[in-house]
């Protein structure tokens, strides 16, 4: 079971909103994708704007790459090519 915050102080929510982020999704497509509101869509967005100290949204993906050595589409990268396998 994957921790509830990690080491950055980031949620295992806040990833997917990362991962969605990177995705190019806005807070209204976080937000159906993740079954949330755009509101709280925003909100992890702010939090997380504030937790990797980028003033931008669209520099989420970026500021936690750097962070945390990990990349935000891998996973999606992944499963994408494991649905086209078959």
């Amino acid at each position: 079971m994957q921790a509830l915050v990690d080491s950055t102080g980031i949620t295992a929510r806040q990833r997917q909103v990362i991962e969605l982020i990177a995705q190019g999704l806005s807070n209204d497509e976080v937000g159906l994708q993740l079954g949330i509101s755009s509101r709280t869509a925003k909100a992890h967005s702010d939090a997380l704007r504030q937790k990797l100290g980028v003033p931008r949204r669209r520099q989420i993906p970026v500021a936690f790459r750097l962070l945390t050595g990990e990349d935000p589409l891998a996973a999606c990268l992944a499963s994408a090519r494991a649905d086209n396998r078959g």
